[in-house]
């Protein structure tokens, strides 16, 4: 049975296995200061992140689909 949530020194392991992203528990902990990162919880102190949240993020943060490289500079 897989976890419902996840905490932060977690994440970077799910998002390299699930989705192919690599990201270090530093980003993360960044990300969750400054902003920009995945939605989470909060359990007492400890930051909790469902997996359906990382997996919205993680889509979010990846480009649509390219043939080529010039294809990616057209916005």
């Amino acid at each position: 049975m897989q976890k419902p949530r996840l905490r932060r020194k977690e994440v970077p392991a799910y998002l390299a296995e699930k989705h192919g992203i690599e990201i270090a528990l530093s980003t993360l902990n960044n990300l969750a200061s400054i902003g920009g990162g995945p939605v989470m919880q909060y359990h007492g102190r400890i930051p909790l992140y469902r997996l359906e949240d990382l997996d919205a993020w993680a889509e979010e943060r990846l480009s649509a689909p390219v043939r080529s490289t010039a294809e990616r500079c057209r916005d």
